[in-house]
């Protein structure tokens, strides 16, 4: 049991800062990192050069998108820049994927937060069930159940996501039908739009 945050940081050798940035300043205050620690910085928006500032230490700091998943050892990390004993933990959480600047991790940072879209999509499958009289429970278990075995999917990295869109579809049939009426290229381009204001925020 440590008495406060500067004993957890002498007794570590890996110092992982995982407070919402608008807290960083009053949580980091006073914080001493000595140089021959490793500082893994997963603070959304909050680059290198800023921590460092805040920090004012010599020691190697590096940027990290750790996911929910890493619980089960299944996320892809992005770390910037590439670090041995940060690479070497995040492949033990599913694989570390190194950038080479901190305009490319922003630029994967954008991408993440898309991931609750993609639940509110699901739910919204759900509910539209639910609206047309199919038991709630039994419409959630079904959308969840089709979208895990696209999730399976994924895992064939022998094939694009352009070539799985096309191996899911029938010329014609239903899914190429949702595809081009629904995400059409507006939808596509309002995508685009969505994470370019992001990003222009991320920097």
């Amino acid at each position: 049991m440590c008495a406060g945050n500067q004993e957890v940081v002498d007794r570590s050798e890996l110092v992982i800062v995982a407070v919402r940035r608008q807290d960083r300043h009053e949580a980091l205050a006073g914080l001493r990192v000595d140089s021959d620690k490793v500082v893994v910085n997963v603070m959304a928006g909050v680059g290198n050069d800023d921590l460092r500032q805040t920090l004012a230490t010599d020691a190697p700091l590096v940027r990290a998108i750790p996911l929910p998943s890493v619980r089960e050892r299944r996320s892809v990390t992005v770390v910037c820049p590439s670090h041995p004993e940060v690479d070497s933990l995040f492949e033990q959480l599913g694989g570390a994927l190194p950038v080479a600047d901190e305009a490319a991790f922003d630029v994967f940072s954008a991408v993440t937060g898309t991931l609750t879209a993609h639940y509110a999509y699901l739910d919204t499958l759900t509910s539209w069930a639910a609206g047309h009289g199919i038991d709630h429970d039994d419409a959630d278990r079904y959308v969840r159940g089709l979208f895990q075995g696209v999730g399976r999917a994924l895992a064939d990295g022998s094939r694009s996501l352009r070539q799985l869109a096309a191996d899911h579809e029938t010329p014609g049939g239903n899914n190429e039908r949702i595809r081009t009426t629904w995400f059409g290229p507006a939808n596509s381009e309002a995508l685009g739009k969505a994470l370019d204001g992001l990003l222009a925020d991320l920097k």
